[in-house]
């Protein structure tokens, strides 16, 4: 049965940042890659029905997997939500992701589920690699410079 990860982070910035960083190239291929992996960003149409295809690079071996997915919902500093399919025919179904985001009095609460993760591929390790992403999430999003 495909597993199931939530959560649930506050960052210290406003919710149109948070979005953008989403809906970025450049700045997807900075934060979203757990430590030890590389990103590339092949394609990105960020729009209702528009799709994207990336692929993650592990910096020690060389291996790389590449995805891709659908937009299904985009609600500007508030929601999306998208799929994520795997190239690699070992990593089977379609993956939805859900990304809330809500101001708050010290900034932005984010909370996200993804759906439907390959039975070969363990939860504790996206949650592993989450916390990395979202970390990098963080840094790439809380400070303000302002030139």
């Amino acid at each position: 049965m495909p597993g199931t990860v939530r959560l649930h982070r506050v960052l210290a910035t406003a919710p149109q940042k948070v979005y953008r960083a989403f809906i970025e190239a450049d700045a997807l291929a900075k934060w979203l890659p757990p430590n030890g992996f590389v990103c590339t960003v092949h394609h990105l149409e960020p729009r209702v029905g528009g799709t994207f295809r990336m692929s993650f690079r592990n910096f020690t071996t060389g291996n790389s997997h590449s995805f891709g997915g659908e937009y299904l919902e985009l609600v500007e500093g508030e929601r999306l939500r998208y799929t994520d399919t795997f190239d690699d025919p070992g990593l089977p179904g379609e993956i939805q992701v859900t990304v809330e985001l809500k101001k708050v009095s010290v900034g932005t609460e984010i909370s996200i589920v993804q759906e439907g993760i390959p039975d070969v591929i363990p939860v504790e390790a996206c949650y592993l690699g989450w916390q990395d992403s979202l970390r990098n999430l963080a840094r790439l999003v809380e400070p303000e410079i302002n030139e």
